[in-house]
């Protein structure tokens, strides 16, 4: 059998940042890896765009910070020259600031540069298999700032359920069984289902799946609401 087809298997990265010492070690790290290997490199996103078209990566490791362009106009270029490229942002900017912005520009992974460069390669490793790779303080930040959002977009249809709705879908996202619930608030089971009902059509759902995991998102928000007011209380006490 010809032995290159196992170079095939290898996931294909190409580098983009001006800095070559910093391309350097990355190629370093990636290269020594027996399933990945570096296919090109460039210090400047014109380069880099007219690179990748002959050399059809299969991860980009982008720098934000370039002589020609800035990272993240380049990451939604390459995402609309070449679909099927993932993209990984390496930066020395703060996560807080530019990890959110990356993902949305079409990037798949966020590493600072303050990182090892093992973290590069956990990362090309991750969204090389179609994942999503960020800081598990990220991923939480984004999680709970979508569940936000969605109940945002619930909360004028939330404010109708009425008191006994409400309770009944706020044990729900507890994670409480029908049963459970008409036990706790001494109902019959038919009529903890009739509220869980209403609750699910007066929130625009067509299935109790889609209620439920909702629920488990609101009550999670609230969660997190709460143990964030607690941790500034904490500060606060401290700094008092």
């Amino acid at each position: 059998m010809d032995s290159s087809n196992n170079e095939d298997t290898r996931t294909q990265v190409f580098i983009v940042d001006d800095h070559p010492a910093i391309r350097e070690a990355l190629t370093a790290s990636i290269n020594s890896k027996i399933d990945m290997r570096v296919v090109g490199e460039s210090g400047t996103a014109k380069k880099a765009l007219r690179q990748m078209g002959r050399h059809e990566p299969d991860v980009v490791v982008v720098d934000i910070s370039l002589e020609d362009a800035h990272g993240l106009d380049l990451v939604e270029e390459i995402r609309s020259r070449f679909p099927d490229i993932r993209v990984v942002v390496f930066s020395m900017y703060d996560e807080s600031v530019y990890a959110e912005r990356a993902i949305r520009a079409g990037a798949s992974g966020y590493v600072m540069k303050s990182e090892p460069t093992e973290r590069v390669v956990s990362a090309i490793q991750a969204v090389g298999e179609g994942d999503v790779y960020l800081s598990q303080r990220m991923s939480s930040r984004i999680l709970s700032k979508v569940i936000r959002q969605q109940d945002y977009a619930f909360s004028s249809a939330t404010e109708q359920l009425t008191d006994r709705e409400m309770t009944v879908f706020q044990k729900l996202g507890k994670g409480e069984s029908v049963r459970d619930i008409a036990d706790e608030l001494d109902l019959s089971r038919k009529t903890v289902e009739t509220y869980r009902r209403r609750a699910k059509e007066k929130l625009g759902f067509d299935t109790v799946d889609e209620l439920l995991q909702y629920a488990v998102q609101w009550t999670y928000g609230r969660e997190q609401d709460r143990w964030d007011d607690d941790d500034e209380e904490d500060v606060s006490e401290e700094e008092g």
